[in-house]
């Protein structure tokens, strides 16, 4: 599994650098290991990405990078980003002094998925599968109805569409998106083949922001170690985006918006690590080609929050964060400012986010790198909380939060279905994998990670086949915010679909994200707070540190935020 398999080329890391251990430390000695690690690292890898500070003419900037002590090797001008070469291990800090610079962080792995495929730190997506397994095979039982007559074949396991209204009698009788429209997916990759997401990849506009590196990510697969843009070497990016789009074939599953078309813009590793310049890079582009809606499953790291001046932070790691703040702003501002619609997963991590306190998993790159630290409401997650991001929660079948996902009464704007294995405790359902989301998948990584046998059959009952006329395609389950987001951003699309005009500069269709955002709240279910407002989970494993307390009011409130998005009264609106 890829999970083993980073875990394993992590240790590589951090054996190659030569980094001192962990075990044992805490406070202040972590911190000043961590400074020291992090000097190791910056001479190893000697490259940086650096903001350059409002108001700033280029000019300025380039001389303030040299005088640092740095080679411009890469430069966004249109928001002040450069990726940088430095033979200086103290840059962060040298950078820092320069009037015309906002700052500098390590040209590293700093971001990965929320879960699932490659993420040691937080694996909700695939949490539980071994039990779910159990459980199916023990009492062969199905949440599905059986196939639907006048729908796609796996319609009836698709149980988050019909809470969205997205069906043959809901959204798709009405608009089914338009071709004008473009979804970009800021992801791990997505695989142009797979036959529900062929009718609808865009391969033209398609790009690919990240170079494999094989310490992290394994053999590179083509010479060049940069994939071609319709390979997903991870299949979180694929499975993101047959939610927003997957086509209306007859065969398998249906999308959002099943007419839309798909962009991929990957920032993402086959590891699942993203790094903060093609991240950067990745949204630029999407509002330099006339893409409107992007989905954003992943968050960045190392830091879980990002913080201004944390005290707990050395100077060169508070100067990191700020950079990756400043950076991922600029770059959201850009893409709104030509008609981008940014949509978030909010995270997976059970927090009330209007109300961290502890933060015990930051910096998690390199391995064994974090330390305890107290954080507060001005730290923040990127880029679910940058501003001008719709960030979404996850609920399970029940409507009820899902156990893993991240709240708070400022921080959710909608919610969506986002897969919950343990909902309906008690019950033939709980921990089925008819309880997660079904999307599309790449048979490439399934079976690298031998979820098929040889001839292709499912090993698993987390892996479903379809085929139809001789062709055959795959989907498979997963959970998390990363699955409730491209519900989100398909709504997000057919409104562009419905509402838009024609977008001058790119021909297609275009909307402002503020008419697009304003439609969305127009239409979402509103969902009030349970009462009372305290969400438990009777699960066994899941103890008191899970409960959940909603704040607010029918209008807005931390678990549902302005409602739970719908697609038929998006385009009826």
């Amino acid at each position: 599994m890829r999970k083993v398999l980073l875990v394993a080329l992590a240790a590589l890391v951090a054996a190659a650098l030569a980094l001192p251990a962990r075990a044992g430390l805490s406070g202040q000695a972590r911190s000043s290991a961590q400074s020291k690690q992090s000097t190791n690292l910056q001479s190893a890898n000697g490259e940086y990405v650096v903001a350059y500070a409002d108001g700033a003419s280029r000019t300025a900037a380039h001389a303030a990078i040299k005088a640092a002590g740095g080679t411009i090797l890469k430069e966004n001008a249109r928001v002040g980003v450069a990726t940088v070469k430095s033979s200086n291990a103290a840059f962060i800090t040298a950078a820092g002094k320069q009037s015309a610079l906002a700052g500098a962080a390590r040209n590293q792995p700093i971001g990965k998925l929320p879960s699932g495929a490659g993420s040691p730190r937080d694996a909700v997506e695939r949490e539980g599968e071994a039990q779910a397994v159990a459980r199916a095979a023990a009492t062969a039982a199905t949440t599905s109805a059986g196939r639907i007559p006048g729908q796609e074949p796996l319609a009836d396991k698709q149980w988050g569409m019909r809470q969205v209204d997205a069906t043959p009698s809901g959204s798709y009788r009405v608009d089914q998106g338009r071709r004008g429209v473009l979804v970009g997916i800021i992801d791990t990759g997505i695989d142009g083949g797979h036959p529900d997401i062929a009718p609808n990849f865009s391969r033209r506009l398609s790009v690919n922001f990240t170079t494999d590196i094989p310490l992290v990510d394994g053999p590179c697969e083509v010479p060049s170690c940069v994939d071609p843009p319709d390979v997903d070497e991870a299949g979180h990016g694929t499975h993101v985006a047959g939610i927003v789009a997957a086509s209306l074939n007859g065969l398998g599953v249906a999308g959002v918006a099943p007419k839309v078309r798909l962009v991929n813009i990957r920032a993402g590793q086959d590891s699942g690590f993203f790094f903060l310049q093609p991240t950067v890079d990745a949204m630029v582009y999407a509002g330099l080609v006339g893409v409107d809606v992007i989905n954003m499953s992943y968050f960045t790291d190392p830091w879980l929050y990002n913080c201004l001046d944390n005290p707990a932070d050395s100077p060169e790691e508070q100067a990191e964060q700020r950079t990756i703040r400043v950076a991922t702003q600029r770059a959201i501002n850009f893409a709104r400012s030509r008609g981008v619609t940014p949509v978030a997963a909010l995270g997976n991590q059970n927090t009330d986010l209007g109300n961290p306190t502890f933060d015990n998993v930051s910096p998690d790159f390199p391995p064994g790198s974090e330390k305890e630290r107290t954080v507060d409401n001005s730290c923040i997650t990127v880029p679910a909380e940058t501003r001008g991001v719709i960030s979404i929660s996850a609920l399970g079948q029940s409507l009820k939060k899902a156990h893993y996902s991240n709240y708070g009464l400022e921080q959710t704007d909608f919610s969506a279905p986002g897969g919950f294995s343990r909902d309906y405790f008690g019950s033939e359902q709980y921990l089925q994998p008819e309880t997660r989301i079904l999307s599309t998948y790449p048979l490439n990584v399934l079976q690298a990670d031998e979820e098929v046998d040889p001839d292709g059959n499912p090993t698993t009952p987390l892996v479903v086949r379809d085929c139809q006329g001789g062709t055959c395609a795959y989907y498979r389950y997963l959970q998390g915010t990363s699955m409730a987001s491209p519900h989100a951003a398909g709504v997000a699309a057919l409104i562009v679909s419905t509402h838009g005009h024609r977008d001058a500069r790119h021909g297609g269709l275009t909307l402002s994200p503020r008419a697009v955002e304003r439609v969305l709240t127009r239409t979402a279910k509103q969902t009030p707070c349970p009462s009372p407002p305290v969400a438990t989970y009777p699960d066994e494993d899941l103890g008191p540190e899970f409960d959940a307390v909603c704040e607010g009011t029918l209008a807005r409130n931390g678990f549902y935020g302005r409602g739970i998005v719908n697609a038929l009264t998006a385009v009826i609106d």
